[in-house]
C-alpha cells in the first residue's frame, strides 16, 4: 500500500494557471509560487464582490479519537465529487501547522487519493503565511519591549503585558520562562512566555480580515497590555499596525492550489480550533463563493468546537449562511466512544459501537437543533467494517432523519464520495435551512459560554473562581460583552475531561483563564487543562520524516 506521500509524489499535476482558469481567474490575476501554487490578487477578490455567491457546505465531524475519522480527507473527496456530478465546485481548507506535521496529528492535506498538491509543499512552508504571521506578532511584542527600554510614555504596567511571542512549532519549554536576564541594557526581567503561532491573535485578525484596510485597523484594536490605572494600551499607540500589515501584506491574499483530480482548492490561514477559532480565512471562502455554484470548507476537530466556532464567529462576523454540513465519521472511531480498545476497534464489536454512536448523536442534534442546518452523515469506509455495523448505525440514526453514507474516497478518488455528494445537493437545494447562531450578540459574556457548554457541550453549568468571575465582568462592564466566544478546550470530549469519551452529561465547564481579543473581535474562554503551546509526544512525527541522497522527502504521512 502506497503512502500518502508516494501518492501525491506520483501524482500528475496541472500548471496552476491551468486550474485558475477553470473558475474564471485570468494568469493576471495570479502571483505564481512556481508552477503549482498560487495567490490571488487583493484587486481580483475586490472585484468579485458584486457576484451572488454559491452554496456553503461546512465540512465537521465527531469528536476525534486515535482511531481517525477523516474529515480533511471528505472534504477533499466531496469537492471532488461534486466536480464529477456536474457541479462546479471550489474546497477551501486550513493551512498546516508545522508543530503538529512534526508532533502527533500529522499533516492536513487529505489522505490517500483525496489529498491537496503539492503535499510537500503545503506540510511545510508553503507560501510563507505562517512565517509571516510570527514575523508580525513577533514585531509587535519587540516594540512592546523596546516602547518599555526607551522611557514608556504610555506607561505600560510591566506587570500586566498580555502579548506573547510565538513560533510555529511545539515547544512546551517555551511555555512558561523568564526572560531578559543580563542587566539593563537587555530589557527588564520578568515571567513570559510563547504562544503557537496558530493561537496568536494576529492568526485570528488575518483570518477574519476582508481587506487590507480592515486588516490593519484590526491588528491597531490589539490590546497588548494595560497602564497601572487598568487603562488598555493599542498596538496602534506604538505604531505598530502599519508594519504588521506591511509583513502580511503578500500574505494575505488566498493560496490557490489544486487536488489529486486537478479540481481547484484554497488553502488560506490556519487558526487551531481547539486554542482559537479553526477556520481558513474570511477572504479565501469569500472568494471561493464568487467563483464556484458549491464551495466545501471544514471547521476544525468536532462539530463542538470547530462548526461552533465557524458558526458563531466566522459566519457572524462574515456574513456567511451555510447551505448544509456534512458530519464525518468512521465505525472504528465510533466503537471508541463506546470503550473499545484502541487495538481492538478492527474486530465487529456491535456493543461497543452502539454505546459510541450517541456521540454520534449529540453533534448531528448540535447541527440540526442548536445550528439549524440540514446535515448529512459521511461514513469513511475501512476495510474492516462490517454489514452488521453499518445497517446497526444507519438504525440508531434513523430517528434523527439524516442520511448515512458510506463514503470510499480515500480508496478511490471522487469517484469514492459520488453518493454524498448526490445526498449533500439534495439537501442544499431544498432549502431548508434554519441557520441561526448559539447565541445573540446581547447575550452577555458569562451567559455566552454558558449557552456553548450547556447547549453543546451537554453540560450542568459553568463554574470560574473570582478572578476569572472578576475579569468577565470587567470586560462585560467594558463595552466588549456584545464580542463572541471562543472556547479554547480539548477537543477529545465534549467535557473537559479527554478520557471521557462518547457523550458525557452533567459535567461542569471550568473556566479557568479568559483573554481579550481585541482585534479579532472575540473573548476566548480557557477551560481545563488545555495548552495554547503544545509540547511533542514522545515519539514525534519528525522521527520519521527524513530525506534521501536525491533531495527526496521520505515519512511525510
Amino acid at each position: 500500500m502506497r503512502s500518502d506521500i508516494e501518492i501525491a509524489q506520483a501524482a500528475t499535476m496541472k500548471p496552476i494557471t491551468q486550474v485558475a482558469a477553470k473558475l474564471g481567474i485570468p494568469e493576471d490575476a495570479l502571483d505564481a509560487y512556481g508552477k503549482h501554487k498560487a495567490k490571488i490578487s487583493l484587486d481580483y477578490v475586490e472585484g468579485l464582490k458584486s457576484r451572488p455567491n454559491g452554496k456553503l457546505i461546512l465540512v465537521s465531524a465527531i469528536s476525534p479519537t486515535p482511531a481517525g475519522e477523516g474529515k480533511t480527507t471528505t472534504t477533499v473527496g466531496l469537492g471532488d465529487a461534486l466536480n464529477r456530478i456536474g457541479k462546479k465546485a471550489v474546497i477551501c481548507l486550513r493551512e498546516p501547522s508545522l508543530g503538529p506535521v512534526f508532533g502527533m496529528k500529522g499533516g492536513a492535506a487529505g489522505g490517500g487519493l483525496a489529498q491537496v498538491v503539492p503535499m510537500e509543499d503545503i506540510n511545510l512552508h508553503f507560501t510563507g503565511d505562517f512565517n509571516a504571521i510570527a514575523l508580525a506578532n513577533n514585531l509587535l511584542a519587540a516594540l512592546v519591549d523596546n516602547h518599555i527600554h526607551h522611557g514608556n510614555e504610555l506607561g505600560i504596567d510591566v506587570r500586566r503585558i498580555t502579548w506573547k511571542r510565538v513560533m510555529d512549532m511545539n515547544d512546551r519549554a517555551l511555555r512558561d520562562i523568564t526572560c531578559s536576564l543580563g542587566g539593563p541594557g537587555n530589557g527588564y526581567p520578568r515571567q513570559d512566555g510563547f504562544d503557537i503561532v496558530v493561537a496568536s491573535e494576529v492568526m485570528a485578525i488575518f483570518c477574519l480580515s476582508t481587506s487590507l484596510k480592515d486588516l490593519k485597523t484590526r491588528l491597531g484594536n490589539i490590546v497588548v497590555g494595560y497602564t497601572r490605572d487598568q487603562k488598555p494600551v493599542r498596538a496602534h499607540q506604538l505604531k505598530a499596525n502599519g508594519a504588521m500589515t506591511v509583513l502580511l501584506r503578500d500574505a494575505l491574499k488566498p493560496n490557490l492550489v489544486q487536488t489529486l483530480e486537478n479540481n481547484p482548492a484554497f488553502i488560506h490561514g490556519g487558526p487551531f480550533a481547539n486554542i482559537a477559532h479553526g477556520c481558513n480565512s474570511v477572504l479565501a471562502t469569500q472568494t471561493a463563493l464568487k467563483l464556484a455554484d458549491y464551495v466545501v470548507t471544514e471547521a476544525g476537530f468536532g462539530a463542538d468546537l470547530g462548526a461552533e466556532k465557524f458558526i458563531d464567529i466566522k459566519c457572524r462576523k462574515a456574513g456567511l449562511e451555510p447551505a448544509a454540513a456534512v458530519i464525518v465519521a468512521t465505525i472504528r472511531a465510533l466503537k471508541y466512544h463506546g470503550g473499545c480498545d484502541l487495538k481492538e476497534v478492527n474486530k465487529e464489536n456491535l456493543a461497543a459501537l452502539e454505546k459510541g454512536i450517541a456521540n454520534l448523536e449529540r453533534h448531528v442534534n448540535n447541527v440540526q437543533q442548536h445550528y439549524g442546518l440540514p446535515c448529512v452523515v459521511s461514513v469513511n469506509h475501512f476495510t474492516f467494517d462490517t454489514e452488521a455495523e453499518f445497517k446497526l448505525l444507519q438504525s440508531k440514526l434513523s430517528h434523527l432523519k439524516v442520511p448515512v453514507i458510506s463514503a470510499r474516497h480515500w480508496a478511490e478518488g471522487g469517484a469514492g464520495a459520488e453518493a454524498v455528494a448526490r445526498a449533500v445537493v439534495e439537501v442544499a437545494e431544498k432549502k431548508s435551512s434554519k441557520f441561526h447562531f448559539v447565541y445573540e450578540d446581547a447575550t452577555p459574556l458569562w451567559d455566552k459560554m454558558k449557552a456553548i457548554a450547556t447547549k453543546i457541550y451537554g453540560a450542568a453549568d459553568i463554574t470560574a473562581d473570582s478572578k476569572v468571575r472578576g475579569q468577565i465582568k470587567q470586560l462585560q462592564e467594558s463595552g466588549y460583552g456584545h464580542y463572541p466566544v471562543c472556547v479554547a478546550k480539548t477537543q477529545y470530549s465534549f467535557s473537559t475531561d479527554p478520557s471521557l469519551r462518547g457523550a458525557p452529561s452533567g459535567h461542569v465547564v471550568n473556566v479557568r483563564e479568559v483573554r481579550l481579543a481585541a482585534g479579532a473581535e472575540f473573548i476566548v474562554m480557557i477551560c481545563g487543562d488545555i495548552m495554547t503551546m503544545p509540547g511533542l509526544p514522545k515519539v514525534p512525527s519528525a522521527d520519521h520524516i527524513d530525506i534521501d541522497d536525491n533531495g527526496k522527502v521520505v515519512g511525510l504521512f
